[in-house]
């Protein structure tokens, strides 16, 4: 199992240091590897610095508080102008590359966490909101971002009752 798999955790807890530029950079780099329907390739990313804005984040929902004490935070956009008709597979796309920021994220000695944002029509309309994202871009995840404030162990998650050979 590649090590950034098998070390990756969900945290919710940062140290008080700044990333820099360069580290952000190489994470973006790492999502817009992901694979896309068709290679639209419709993500976009707003990162986040400003502690108002982190703040704001964080107030989004009980679930995001974690936002404020990040050294930055990622939000995944689809624009929907560059997807493949009216389908979800943005949804695919934008996940894909958000799984890709939680890796790169270990790489990169950093640590991270997914808050889920799409499809809850209250969070999509705060983001909207406040970073001013126009209607045909959809605010789909938000990554609160920075080095860790807490170790997690590995945990071994593989279920044989989960794997079906050939047929259900």
């Amino acid at each position: 199992m590649v090590t950034s798999i098998r070390n990756r955790r969900s945290i919710r807890k940062f140290r008080q240091l700044p990333a820099d530029n360069e580290k952000i950079t190489s994470v973006l780099r790492a999502a817009m590897q992901a694979p896309s329907a068709g290679n639209t390739q419709c993500w976009e990313f707003i990162v986040v610095k400003d502690e108002e804005a982190k703040k704001f984040i964080a107030s989004m929902s009980r679930y995001s508080s974690m936002a404020g004490e990040a050294a930055f935070v990622i939000i995944t956009l689809a624009n929907l102008k560059k997807t493949m008709n009216d389908m979800l597979w943005w949804v695919e796309d934008l996940s894909a590359a958000t799984e890709n920021i939680l890796l790169q994220l270990e790489e990169e000695g950093l640590g991270g966490v997914w808050i889920g944002t799409w499809p809850d029509e209250d969070r999509v309309r705060k983001l909207r909101e406040f970073f001013s994202i126009p209607e045909d871009v959809v605010p789909f995840s938000v990554v609160a971002c920075g080095y860790k404030g807490e170790e997690k162990p590995f945990e071994d998650r593989y279920d044989e009752n989960k794997v079906h050979w050939e047929r259900y």
